[in-house]
Parts: structure tokens; sequence; C-alpha cells
């Protein structure tokens, strides 16, 4: 029979080879499925992984919509090494492009690009304002930071909802739930004409680099990491755990709140109910798959986009539901999850006792 045994430390090679392990059973899992509901296994998976990467067009939607998630994630990496668990990115990410769409609003005929800065920056300050009340009532009353994160997600969604079917209507949009379309001037620059890609994708890029820098070449990154991890030992070496509460949560409401603006300014245009795309929840897959390290965030955000793209596309081209793409988020999650179980323990075989 097989049988799980604690390894005497854990294991590096497992570490590094358990997302592979996982993207492989997630594959296999998603060829039952396939198989399950009538559909040819190979060209679904061709609708997932071979589609979002056929041709240089397919790359750039792919870079779209790994941007927000590669933001996202990176701000949750910062958190969860700091063991402060934001959940919430999602509010974060909706108040953002909320900040945004107002300042976009704002526009004009006669305004100029650098309203764009603008754009972004409100992004980042919604954010981290939404985030800031999670990290108020954690550090004042100790609230439990999963459930107020999670929890103003819906408040988020509302306040959304509530404005789009109310104050910011647009009046000449048929009673549409929708703002006006914003102004020209105010659109994220495409770094290609006739392609959505815009220079968000050179901000994720910056920001991959920035906060490897921050994580594993500064000062203020250790700092963060031990305020979280033992805030006794913290005190001792006299950093401040309070400190890194609210520096890992603001941190990661404003790349929320930044990937909110570049959404909102960028392929929608405008705001409208669906401009939650759950991305904040995808995000912490994303996070996780990549190890809670930069540079993988930017490979599994990438995987996470195609997941995105080939969801888009199995519904229009095979017919299967909106939910495929959840399936198959999921699918990830779990795997990875059973997978990382053998970087603290080894299978054993053992023959059953008499």
């Amino acid at each position: 029979m097989l049988r799980l045994e604690t390894r005497p430390e854990p294991s590096r090679l497992m570490a590094l080879a358990s997302p592979l392990l996982a993207l492989a059973l997630t594959t296999l899992l998603g060829v039952l499925i396939f198989l399950a509901l009538g559909k040819d296994p190979l060209r679904g998976l061709q609708m997932f992984f071979w589609e979002p990467i056929r041709s240089a067009y397919a790359w750039s939607e792919l870079g779209l919509k790994a941007t927000p998630l590669i933001l996202i994630a990176l701000g949750l990496a910062l958190c969860f090494r700091s063991n402060v668990w934001n959940i919430g990115a999602e509010g974060q990410f909706i108040v953002g492009a909320l900040a945004a769409g107002w300042v976009a609003m704002q526009a004009d005929a006669q305004t100029g690009r650098g309203i764009v800065v603008l754009i972004l920056l409100a992004g980042v300050l919604g954010g981290m304002a939404w985030a800031a009340i999670t990290a108020l009532l954690r550090d004042r009353f100790n609230a439990n930071e999963i459930l107020v994160s999670l929890m103003l997600v819906y408040v988020a969604d509302l306040l959304l909802g509530y404005l789009v079917y109310g104050p910011w209507k647009d009046p000449n949009g048929y009673n549409f739930p929708q703002t006006i379309t914003f102004a020209a001037a105010t659109k994220i620059p495409r770094l290609f004409s006739g392609w959505r890609v815009n220079i968000g994708v050179l901000v994720a890029l910056g920001a991959v680099a920035g906060f490897w820098l921050l994580m594993f070449r500064s000062y203020a990154g250790y700092a963060l990491q031990v305020g979280g991890l033992a805030p006794a030992a913290a005190r001792y070496a006299g950093f401040s755990s309070r400190r890194a509460l609210w520096t890992a949560l603001l941190l990661s409401g404003g790349m929320a709140g930044l990937a909110g603006a570049l959404e909102a300014a960028g392929p929608l245009g405008q705001l409208t109910p669906h401009v939650p795309a759950g991305y904040g929840f995808a995000a912490i897959i994303v996070a996780f798959v990549g190890r809670l390290h930069p540079v993988g965030i930017v490979g599994s955000g990438l995987l996470m986009s195609m997941f995105y793209i080939g969801g888009e596309l199995a519904q229009s081209r095979l017919g299967l539901p909106k939910s495929i793409t959840g399936v198959f988020q999921g699918l990830l999650l779990f795997t990875l999850l059973a997978s990382d179980t053998l970087i603290h323990y080894r299978v054993r075989w053992a023959r059953r006792a008499a």
C-alpha cells in the first residue's frame, strides 16, 4: 500500500516541480472533462493551450489579459510573504477602477494626454484607500483581515452598481447601466496600432522588477517579511509588525487599484456592472502557482490568461458553458495544493501487515 513519509527537510526539487506537476494533472483532468461533455479533447486543449499563442496578435491579447493578473498577484505575494491574508483584491480592483473612472469622466475635448497619469494615480490611491479599511480594522480592533477584505469586495461591487445605475449613468445610453464613454485623451496608450495591448504591459514588467528588488534586495522587504512572520522576533530586532501590516496592505491595494485603472481606461473605456472580472480572486492562484516570486508570477499570469482566453474560445467554438474557465482555474489550484504535499512528504510503498 502507498503511504506518505515525512521528509527530513523540504524538497527543493519538488518546490520547483510542483507547479509543473499541477499543470500536467490539470491538463489530464481537462481531457477527462471534455470526454465527459462529449467534446473532442484535442480540440478542447487546442482552445486553451494553442489558440492563445498561435500568432503575434494572440500574444498581444494574452499580454493584455495577463497585465491585471500580474499586477494584483505581485501585491498579494508581498502580503502573503508578510503573513497578511488579503483576500479582497477584487474589491480594491473595483474601487481603483471607480476612482480612475471618475477622473476620466472629468475630461473633455480640450483635455491633454497628461490626464492618463492622473487616472493611474487615482486608481492606485483608490485601491490603497479600500485596503486601508482592512488595515485599520485589523490594527485597531484585531479584526480578521481575511473576512474583512473579502466582505469589502461585495461592498465595492454594490457601490459600483449604485453609481452606474444611478448618479453616473450615461443620460444618452438608452437606459443601459453604464457611464459615458471616456474621452479619447483618457485612453491608455496602445503599444501597436490596431491591437488592444497597451503600456500596461510595460508597467507590469516594471512592477515585477521593482517588487523583486523590494522583496529580495532591500532592507525594507526583509523587515516586512520578518514583521509579518515573526512579530516577537521583529520587535526584538526593532522591526514593526504594525508597519508590516500597513505597508503590505497598502502596496497590495495600490497594485490592485492600478490594475483596475488600466482596465477601466484601457479595453473597457467606461464603467459598467461587468468591471469585476474575477481578476482579484484569480490572482491568488497566480501568486501561489508563481511561488510568491515576481518572476514566477509572470509565467503563472500568462498561464492563467490562457485559461481566460481559452474559456472564451471554448464557449464560442465548442459551445461549452462560461464556467469552464473557473473549472480550469479551480483544478489548477487544487492540483497545486495536492502536489505541494510532496514538498514535505514522499510516497513510499509499504507491505500490508499480515
